[in-house]
Parts: C-alpha cells; sequence; structure tokens
C-alpha cells in the first residue's frame, strides 16, 4: 500500500478527487462517514451522497 493514510477497512471508497481517499487501495481514512441526499424522495442509488467528501 502506497498511501500515507490510515485505510478504514469497512469503508470501501474510489472516488479519488477525495481527501479522505487512501491512495490505491480504494479506501476511506474516515472512521466513520455520512451518507445523505439531495432529493426530497430518493429512490435511486444516485439520489445519494456521501456528505464526508473534501475535494482535495
Amino acid at each position: 500500500m502506497s498511501c500515507s493514510c490510515n485505510p478504514n477497512r469497512s469503508i470501501k471508497c474510489t472516488v479519488t478527487q477525495c481527501k479522505n481517499h487512501c491512495g490505491d487501495s480504494d479506501y476511506c481514512s474516515l472512521s466513520s462517514i455520512m451518507v445523505g441526499t439531495h432529493e426530497s424522495n430518493p429512490t435511486m442509488i444516485e439520489c445519494t451522497d456521501c456528505t464526508s467528501f473534501q475535494l482535495k
């Protein structure tokens, strides 16, 4: 593993633009994340968001 962060093996992530992404290991370095929505009545996966996202 080439990242200097501590990957949380319970949170998989492929969003490499996020500050919390753990290099090429495809894990998040946060201890927990918050999942939210931008819809009043979410019915599909596209309606949900990782609100813990931070741009690098």
